[in-house]
């Protein structure tokens, strides 16, 4: 089983979000389950538990486990094929985020579809790897960091730009003959509560959501995608804060 992928297909969307699906995902990957297991646990007759899971086996989030005989009837262990799912833009391709339709490096909308494209891309980069075979060259860092004021936060944003870019510099070589595009993508938000994201369905009040003010999550990723020019790829933008 793997720890996570990415759902690229919008039938496989549609049939994941369903609810009575979702929570036969979420029960199957826990463990191999029979139709039979599972009907107790979601409160269905065994029949409809079959048809969602043949639906959920049709698009490929559950396969075969195994068989066993009790009594006269032979039982389809079923197992997920993964701990957890993510849908990618490429399931609502029509009207996927595009980071380069509007640029703004303080707006949180812009900063969605930056992270939008990056589960977009290394989705398509996995699926690809996966066919041929291959392992994929991917790096991220994850921490947080707690700044005292506004103006820290500002002073961090500044050094981190000049930073990074400056590594950009220095190591970008556009003429490498073999050389291999690289997308990098830098992010700064603040903080969730741990029971903001396990409960998303309750609507929280702004000032509730974010653990503090100056409390912000900085994610840096590398994977292989297209390469930004070392001039565009982290430039200072000069634009006010967004609204969003």
């Amino acid at each position: 089983m793997l720890d996570v992928t990415v759902i690229e297909d919008a039938e496989a969307a549609a049939v994941s979000l369903d609810p009575i699906r979702a929570r036969l995902l979420a029960e199957l990957a826990a463990g191999p389950a029979s139709a039979a297991m599972l009907a107790g646990k979601v409160g269905l007759p065994r029949q409809k538990v079959n048809y969602h899971l043949k639906a959920l086996e049709r698009h490929g989030l559950v396969e075969l486990a195994g068989e066993r005989r009790k009594g006269n009837v032979t039982e389809r262990l079923m197992r997920a094929t993964a701990a957890s799912y993510v849908i990618s833009p490429l399931a609502l391709a029509a009207v996927q985020p595009d980071p380069d339709r509007f640029r703004d490096q303080f707006s949180a909308r812009w900063l969605l579809a930056v992270g939008a494209r990056l589960v977009r891309d290394v989705g398509a980069l996995i699926t690809g790897a996966a066919k041929a075979r291959k392992r994929l060259a991917t790096y991220a860092l994850d921490g947080e960091v707690t700044f005292a004021s506004a103006a820290e936060r500002a002073a961090f944003i500044e050094e981190l730009t000049q930073g990074v870019g400056a590594l950009i510099r220095k190591y970008h070589d556009g003429n490498a003959e073999g050389g291999r595009d690289h997308r990098i993508v830098v992010a700064v938000h603040p903080t969730l509560k741990p029971e903001a994201i396990a409960k998303p369905e309750v609507t929280a009040k702004p000032e509730a959501i974010a653990k503090s003010e100056g409390t912000v999550a900085t994610e840096v990723t590398v994977e292989a995608g297209a390469a930004a020019t070392p001039e565009a790829a982290l430039a200072v933008d000069s634009t006010p804060p967004g609204q969003d």
